[in-house]
């Protein structure tokens, strides 16, 4: 049986983290958890459900309330992720810093104990893992990317597109990649998947790639007014991969270590 920190740890090491990053967290630990219900998303209903149907623990994908942790420090990341594929960091700072600035005054504004007095008050010991998991599915997917290019260095969007489908959480998916900006038969050049950094970078971080020499971002999703921006500029290319069978890359290898180690796994609310 494990403990709710084992069961984080387990997450941690496959992405290869050494602390909890801040939009993923602990609301009410627990011990001798045997038996788990694991969404992308939970809510209150939810954590009254399993604690109905005799569940030892909760987890939780996306944070319950984003505002209520420091989630705004993991979009940071955003900034990692445009100097290690050569954008100057003072270029990577402008594009991501003041919209952390705006994600980090609404800390100040949430209702910190919500979620957690609701598992205290049902005894339901309940997490979410964010990051690791999304970091997890970022390297699968670049590694993906990366194998396609390196078998074909005339390689369009269409392949890259293609060698992606492959994965099994595309091909069961409800929506499909889309070329969001650019042709299927343009070369891909190189292509950098922009994820694991709690949210898409919107307009500031794909411009930021754009005009530093990186010919296609791969977002999970995007606002529809920065797409419209971005298409306006047209100054790159741009994949939407699907929020859900994205995150999905990342979730399945976690659930598949969980139930290996002997926990029996629930899944539910976009986990199949």
């Amino acid at each position: 049986m494990f403990t709710t920190e084992a069961i984080m740890q387990m997450a941690l090491d496959l992405a290869g983290m050494r602390e909890i990053p801040g939009d993923s967290a602990i609301y009410y630990p627990g011990q001798e958890i045997k038996k788990v219900l694991f969404g992308i998303d939970i809510s209150t209903a939810e954590l009254a459900l399993a604690k109905q149907l005799g569940y030892d623990a909760v987890i939780a994908h996306h944070p319950p309330q984003t505002q209520a942790i420091p989630a705004w420090k993991v979009y940071l990341r955003h900034i990692d992720l445009l100097v290690q594929a050569g954008v100057p960091r003072e270029a990577a700072e402008a594009a991501v810093v003041p919209r952390a600035e705006s994600m980090a005054a609404g800390f100040q504004s949430a209702n910190h104990d919500h979620y957690p007095s609701i598992a205290r008050l049902l005894d339901m010991p309940f997490l979410n893992i964010h990051c690791p998991l999304d970091e997890l599915g970022r390297r699968i997917m670049q590694q993906c990317v990366d194998n396609c290019l390196a078998a074909n260095s005339c390689a369009t969007l269409g392949d890259v597109v293609d060698a992606l489908n492959a994965l099994p959480e595309f091909k069961s998916a409800t929506t499909k990649i889309q070329i969001a900006m650019g042709d299927a038969k343009a070369p891909a050049g190189r292509v950098v998947v922009a994820h694991g950094a709690l949210t898409n970078g919107g307009y500031a971080v794909a411009n930021a790639y754009f005009e530093h020499g990186l010919p296609t971002v791969l977002y999970i999703h995007i606002p529809y007014p920065d797409l419209q921006r971005l298409r306006t500029e047209a100054k790159g290319q741009l994949l939407i991969s699907g929020h859900i069978s994205s995150d999905l890359v990342g979730i399945n290898p976690f659930v598949q270590k969980l139930r290996v180690s002997g926990i029996e796994v629930t899944t539910i609310s976009g986990i199949r």
